[in-house]
């Protein structure tokens, strides 16, 4: 699903939202920089394509939403055993298992086998969406189809999870219970393997690995009620039940829907599988074609984006539940969760009507969640002090880029790189600014001073650290000393040429606590 946002008074789009299955879980378990992973590539994409466009206004944002991407991955290329006497085969089937060992299991991406943390396979599922969505956008500037109506609506209220009873579809009536995951949860995907002992597809063995059930025990015990709720689970962490020192799990949850003419999009606050994503998409279209919200020649679209707001892990089907692989061990509310975000979203669906009357009595705001931003546990320690080093500065260039100075020419696929004495970034996280950058010399012009015309130089950014081949990583040298290095490192693509430098730009913080910036820059370099 794709749709583009349009601003009235100029007819310029100022978004694009798309809604794709995948999960943003390229990037491997070694890689050490911050990213918006397969999905943030995207965006970058998109955005960067349509910035000369005519037809889009200043600041045009691409979103990209995960949609139901509970159990789809963007390791394309399948899950393989990494080491042990399975080395090279696929893992097993049924449990994701090498060996009986869950560890050795890794989702192969496009660019499998590239020591670089997934980067490039990230960068390729980025672009296959961001391709995607711009021939979906292409196709819309000629066959538009437009938003139909000027109902905008939309509810939000929350609802408690931990015992929800409501009517079954086939006629029974079930509850939701306290959340809780099971051991299937620790085992992890291909994605990202878990540890220890733990298999997927333990659906009623908690004796499987009686260590852990001791453990899970010295957490919560659960009861037998709650045993039986969340059957055919063998529950290892009680956590709806866990509030030391504070809830370990919502059991307070969002039941949210937004409305634009004939569009429908369902808020969902967990991972919803494919097959789960499908029904809760089908039974609020159905029941938005019966209830009278559309008229009788317009057919809904729904669309479901997440997870959003409270994150309640997944949401899988009864049949994906009682499996128990790692997405039904970490559905928390029992195997009746889905039917129970269905019922409630069916529930407030008429609260998207446009007559008022039809959204009488006003929706309440539901129990309250626990809030705990400003007392949560936080084991990262915070800065002490930066120190450039004895006789240095922040700045200094430590190792200049190759060829600074001199006639070497750089062409695509080099990369230039240079290393600066840094300091600590978390010491301003430069929001809407960047730590790193890359300059690009304009031409030099003439000044008079003193009655003598004498050359400056000026210099226009070309890159930040939002562009993908731009990296920037900081490294402590000395923690007793307080000193670090921060590497910038450009891979150039199709780039003019020219003389470039790359810039720093950081913020260190002395021995009193006071925090000032800096900035540097490395030799230049010329591009060809």
């Amino acid at each position: 699903m794709h749709a583009s946002i349009t601003r009235e008074s100029d007819g310029k789009d100022i978004g694009v939202l798309t809604w794709f299955a995948v999960h943003g879980t390229s990037m491997l378990g070694n890689n050490t920089l911050i990213t918006g992973d397969n999905k943030g590539v995207a965006a970058y994409l998109l955005e960067q394509s349509l910035k000369t466009s005519d037809m889009v206004a200043e600041g045009f944002v691409a979103g990209f939403s995960q949609a139901n991407v509970g159990d789809t991955s963007p390791n394309i290329n399948g899950a393989y055993c990494e080491e042990g006497p399975d080395e090279g085969k696929e893992c097993r089937l049924e449990d994701s298992t090498c060996g009986g060992r869950n560890e050795p299991c890794h989702g192969r991406g496009p660019f499998w086998g590239l020591d670089d943390a997934g980067t490039k396979s990230c960068f390729e599922i980025g672009r296959r969406q961001f391709q995607g969505a711009k021939d979906l956008y292409d196709t819309m500037l000629s066959s538009d189809t437009p938003v139909t109506g000027d109902v905008v609506r939309s509810f939000h209220t929350f609802f408690d999870f931990s015992n929800y009873t409501f009517p079954h579809p086939n006629g029974t009536v079930v509850r939701t219970c306290p959340a809780a995951m099971g051991y299937s949860f620790a085992a992890g995907t291909s994605d990202g393997p878990g540890a220890f002992d733990f298999k997927q597809n333990n659906s009623g063995d908690p004796n499987a690995s009686p260590v852990w059930g001791v453990v899970g025990g010295l957490v919560h015990s659960a009861n037998e009620t709650q045993k039986d709720c969340q059957a055919p689970k063998p529950i290892l962490l009680d956590v709806g039940e866990t509030s030391t020192p504070y809830d370990w799990s919502p059991n307070i949850v969002d039941i949210q829907l937004f409305r634009f003419g004939q569009i429908f999009v369902v808020v969902s606050p967990g991972e919803a599988t494919t097959m789960a994503g499908r029904r809760w998409r089908e039974s609020v279209a159905s029941a938005a074609s019966a209830s009278g919200l559309l008229d009788k020649e317009t057919d809904p679209v729904v669309v479901l984006g997440g997870p959003a707001n409270t994150y309640t892990h997944y949401i899988t089907t009864e049949q994906e539940y009682n499996i128990q692989r790692y997405e039904g061990a970490s559905t928390l509310y029992g195997p009746h969760t889905l039917n129970a975000y269905i019922n409630l979203t069916l529930t407030y669906l008429p609260h998207l009507d446009s007559s008022a009357a039809a959204r009488d009595p006003m929706l309440s705001a539901g129990p309250q969640p626990q809030i705990n931003t400003n007392n949560s546990l936080n084991f990262i320690s915070p800065v002490v002090f930066d120190s450039a080093g004895f006789g240095h500065k922040f700045g200094d260039v430590v190792q200049d880029v190759d060829g600074a100075g001199t006639s070497r020419v750089y062409k695509k696929g080099d990369v230039a790189q240079a290393v600066f004495r840094g300091a600590n970034p978390r010491n301003d996280l430069r929001l809407e600014k960047t730590y790193a950058g890359v300059e690009k010399l304009d031409t030099p012009t003439s000044a008079t001073k003193d009655g003598l015309r004498e050359r400056q130089e000026s210099w226009t950014l070309v890159k930040s650290d939002e562009d993908w081949e731009l990296v920037f990583e900081w490294k402590r040298k000395s923690g007793i000393l307080g000193t670090s290095e921060v590497t910038i490192s450009w891979e150039l693509g199709d780039v003019e040429a020219g003389h470039y430098r790359l810039r720093y730009w950081g913020d260190a913080k002395n021995i009193g606590g006071e925090i000032s910036n800096f900035q540097a820059a490395s030799g230049r370099f010329v591009v060809g």
